[in-house]
């Protein structure tokens, strides 16, 4: 049964079904749009006895088909985004309404939400869209502990960013940051990233970025992958290597291409699965190369579909010049394919084993991409390990820890919030 009911029109708060009895920590969570990766997320944080949420959506964005930037192509995902947990839709007031501008978000009813929910702890995912300061702004008013989260593992982009802006970057992100009652991360990395801010350790919860293990797990289980081979038209047994995200230039698809040419392992094939507007580039380029026979190209390729792509393919890369974290790595390995990924990517630091369960190269060296894909596609034997112990590495980084990562934040800016009472009526 669909739990949460949209109230697009009037911003009228869902009910939550509860079997409870007993009080629980009402956490809201604050989002600029639907996502596919956090709906699971969000059904298995209203299954929690310790926690009543609800999630105000600040755009319907994402559970609607509609073009997608990055991708270049119409998407509409075919998984179920809105079922099984507490939702509302936050009316947009924008002028220009948009995710992809700071004023294209301006919904005014979070106040009124923040204000009558009884909340206590409120969880902004962003602060790069107007609605997200009136919800840290409410919050405050009404002395809400604020949860903030932060992918961040280095304070540097993907483009070349001078001394006196990186200067001024950590001075804004920490200022910002500084708001919240509790940081959550989603690595270790993105932990000591906010120790080297400053921040202490006792205000840092990890909170692993996951999927739904299990649907990727079973829907794994359950493909074909010689006649995922098939339709691909790649002989059963060929090495194949990987690319699954948009053919965006920061996800260096390129790079991948020119060092699976440089790999010189003639039996094995690439496919990329993701749109963008590298993809004529990448297309001619493959030409230029001459291993047209030796390279696919599958578009864009739905949620339901991806658990067959990972099982037909043999080694995931990802060369981004920076990723946060890099949600596909999850997925590939939940699938029992190996990876490979830059030093860029935020999920090395707790999901890639060098040797174990992956491999990990310096972003932009071609040469050292080119000898991982070599060592790797030449010795099945290696493959299979890895493949198994990605698989085991995923059992112990699944939504049972982001959900106790997130109970323990809201317990513990409950604490303060009540410590700090208790100060000011003395």
């Amino acid at each position: 049964m669909n739990r949460g009911v949209v109230a697009a029109e009037h911003g009228e708060r869902c009910v939550a079904v509860s079997s409870s009895a007993f009080v629980r920590r009402r956490l809201l969570v604050v989002g600029s749009h639907v996502v596919q990766y956090s709906s699971p997320i969000f059904q298995q944080l209203a299954k929690d006895p310790r926690l009543e949420i609800m999630v105000a959506y600040c755009s319907m964005q994402g559970a609607e088909p509609g073009v997608d930037p990055g991708f270049g192509v119409e998407v509409s995902w075919d998984t179920p985004l809105l079922e099984g947990y507490p939702w509302v839709h936050v009316r947009n007031l924008a002028f220009r309404p948009g995710i992809g501008r700071f004023f294209g978000l301006f919904n005014p009813g979070l106040w009124n939400l923040i204000r009558d929910g009884k909340f206590d702890a409120v969880y902004v995912s962003g602060y790069f869209y107007a609605s997200a300061w009136i919800a840290i702004l409410a919050a405050k008013w009404y002395g809400v502990p604020i949860l903030f989260t932060t992918e961040a593992h280095s304070l540097r982009s993907w483009a070349a960013q001078s001394k006196w802006k990186l200067r001024f970057k950590r001075l804004l992100v920490r200022q910002i940051l500084s708001l919240g009652r509790v940081l959550l991360t989603v690595s270790s990395g993105a932990a000591e990233q906010l120790k080297a801010l400053g921040f202490s350790a006792d205000l840092i919860v990890l909170a692993p970025y996951v999927v739904d293990n299990t649907w990727w797990t079973k829907r794994a289980a359950e493909a074909d992958r010689d006649a995922v081979r098939g339709s691909w038209q790649i002989p059963v047994c060929a090495p194949v290597v990987l690319f699954c995200a948009k053919l965006q230039p920061w996800k260096c698809p390129l790079d991948l291409l020119e060092a699976f040419a440089r790999a010189g392992v003639p039996e094995s094939y690439l496919v990329f699965a993701g749109d963008g507007p590298l993809r004529s580039l990448i297309e001619q380029r493959v030409g230029d190369l001459g291993i047209a026979g030796r390279v696919r190209f599958l578009g864009f390729v739905n949620q339901s579909q991806l658990p067959a792509v990972y099982r037909a393919s043999d080694l995931f890369v990802l060369p981004s010049l920076y990723e946060p974290f890099g949600l596909v790595v999850n997925e590939a390995m939940l699938c029992g394919c190996p990876v490979a990924v830059s030093d860029q990517v935020g999920a090395k630091y707790d999901l890639v084993c060098p040797g174990e369960t992956g491999c990990v190269f310096q972003a932009g060296d071609i040469d050292a991409l080119a000898a991982i894909l070599r060592d790797v596609l030449s010795d099945s034997d290696k493959r299979n390990q890895m493949g198994i112990a990605a698989r085991k590495r995923m059992q112990t980084w699944s939504p049972r820890e982001y959900v106790d990562g997130l109970v323990e934040a809201v317990e513990l800016a409950g604490r303060s919030r009540h410590w700090q009472e208790k100060k000011g009526s003395n």
